[in-house]
């Protein structure tokens, strides 16, 4: 009985006497879709993000495009993630789908964020994110100065004015995007939801026109691109009412993703929705 006991313990000592295994945060970061890319930019570790996807560095997409030095560029392909033996990897939930399943496949983690289409997402989404990196001291600030902004927003009074999206190809944006709670955010009045519009719709330009928004947003430089996409802008009724002290110019890329420098978009829009009403 003794020599039973003694074995057994022989066996249990090493294991018990054992210290505990400390999970460390994950070194090796890979991120494929450019809204993962500026989140996991704004609250990574120095050293912990090792590539991004090759529209982070994109100045016309990105917000941070001037922050990805020493960062590797990928286009998403299974076989170049892998080779990077990433501890963890980041993506959307409607980017890259194969290269995700090929991953996943492989016994690679992978965390998919899916499009914030509100303030709250956001917030979310940074929280989230500062979880998955191990930084939650670096997504408390991140939240802390998201949550004073809206704050900030909030308190400013309300324009009331209607406001109309106008984006390449004759697109708006209605109820249930993050574009409506940008307009939502600033105080003005959102064209597209109110005339019941959902996602992103077309908005022929005669149905906008007749609307008479008091206010029309357009992507910057929109009407001087040589591109088919912008004809709609460029034609004479468009620019008479975006000319005649209604037009507003927007920072697409400051739309495209939810994140802290969101909120910048709304103020930008109040602000310019002020100075229009002051004209």
């Amino acid at each position: 009985m003794l020599r039973r006991l003694a074995h057994a313990l022989t066996i249990a000592l090493p294991a018990w006497l054992a210290t505990p295994a400390v999970a460390e945060p994950p070194a090796r970061v890979v991120s494929m879709n450019v809204c993962t890319d500026q989140l996991a930019m704004l609250v990574a570790r120095p050293g912990q993000l090792h590539s991004v996807s090759w529209l982070a560095a994109d100045p016309a997409t990105s917000v941070l495009a001037g922050e990805t030095d020493g960062l590797v560029l990928n286009h998403g392909l299974a076989e170049e993630i892998f080779l990077m033996r990433p501890e963890l990897v980041i993506a959307g939930t409607y980017t890259t789908r194969t290269t995700v399943a090929l991953l996943e496949r492989l016994g690679i983690p992978v965390a998919a964020f899916p499009p914030a289409t509100s303030l709250d997402d956001i917030r979310a989404n940074i929280v989230r994110m500062g979880a998955l990196l191990e930084n939650e001291r670096r997504s408390a600030a991140l939240v802390a100065a998201f949550d004073a902004e809206r704050a900030a927003l909030a308190a400013r009074p309300a324009s009331g004015r209607t406001l109309a999206l106008y984006h390449a190809n004759s697109y708006t944006s209605g109820a249930g995007t993050l574009a409506d709670a940008v307009v939502a955010a600033s105080g003005l009045r959102h064209l597209g939801a109110e005339m019941g519009y959902s996602g992103t719709v077309k908005l022929p330009l005669e149905v906008l026109i007749a609307a008479d928004p008091d206010l029309v947003a357009g992507e910057d430089g929109a009407a001087g691109q040589p591109a088919r996409a912008h004809d709609a802008m460029r034609h004479p009724a468009y620019r008479a009412l975006a000319d005649g002290g209604r037009g507003i110019a927007i920072d697409s890329r400051r739309w495209t993703c939810g994140a802290p420098f969101t909120l910048e978009a709304a103020r930008r829009l109040a602000d310019d929705a002020e100075a229009a009403g002051d004209e």
